[in-house]
């Protein structure tokens, strides 16, 4: 079978290189783009029943820019005042970066791991005398505090902001050859939005090994999981995918 159309859960590219585009225009598919989860802030007065206080912690474990986004939101809201002194461990250097819409940025306030999760732990590991905060969502990755715990810090969660579904009525129905999820979440919104979907030919690709246990505990076919070893990401695990489908009879 030939794939032809594609489904995209997530925002459009706004570069005109992306290898989605390149995609398309290689094997001229059309591919859709729509968020099926969205994010929503917990509101301050929520927050404030957790009981937890921002300003005992030294240091602020920072994984996406949601986390950054939602963490300065809730000191605003809070009316806190975040102290010169607080220290800030980001996941990624585009998410120390993006720290810097907020702070004036130096380097002995922001640590950076280089990509992955482990990899900031073992910068956390250096900074054991710390009281970390994680600013996180509802649906955190079970890594975080097994690594936090396994590391030996002191830490406090807390969900700062929610997964959602998306509304996604306007869709009338799902015609396309192929769908692409990148979270549990999206997983949860597609049973949500389309009680009736039937999977029958369609081809369901999913990203990372909890987005494909989502897939199949949700009583799907797993079609496609990325990334592989010969295609780290999905655009080039698609590629290979459509590259096999295309000589099938």
């Amino acid at each position: 079978m030939k794939i032809k159309t594609i489904l995209v859960s997530q925002p459009a590219p706004t570069d005109e290189r992306s290898p989605y585009h390149e995609l398309a225009r290689k094997y001229a598919l059309k591919i859709d783009f729509r968020p099926f989860i969205q994010v929503e802030a917990v509101p301050g007065q929520d927050f404030r029943q957790e009981r937890i206080n921002i300003l005992d912690h030294t240091a602020i474990v920072l994984t996406s820019r949601n986390a950054v986004d939602h963490f300065f939101r809730m000191c605003k809201e809070l009316r806190l005042t975040v102290p010169e002194t607080m220290k800030y461990f980001c996941v990624s250097e585009s998410v120390a970066y993006y720290v810097q819409k907020y702070i004036v940025y130096r380097k002995r306030k922001v640590f950076i791991g280089k990509q992955s999760f482990a990899d900031l732990v073992d910068v956390i590991k250096k900074h054991k005398e710390e009281r970390y905060l994680v600013p996180c969502s509802d649906i955190q990755k079970g890594e975080i505090p097994a690594s936090l715990d396994k590391a030996g810090v002191k830490y406090t969660n807390a969900v700062f902001y929610r997964t959602v579904a998306s509304d996604l009525s306007d869709i009338k129905a799902l015609n396309y050859d192929m769908l692409v999820f990148f979270s549990p979440g999206g997983i949860e919104s597609l049973k949500k939005n389309f009680p009736k979907f039937k999977q029958n030919g369609v081809f369901i690709a999913a990203f990372g090994p909890t987005t494909a246990k989502a897939v199949v505990d949700n009583g799907f076919r797993l079609d496609l999981q990325a990334p592989l070893p010969e295609a780290p990401s999905m655009t080039g695990a698609m590629e290979l995918f459509i590259k096999q489908q295309a000589k099938k009879k």
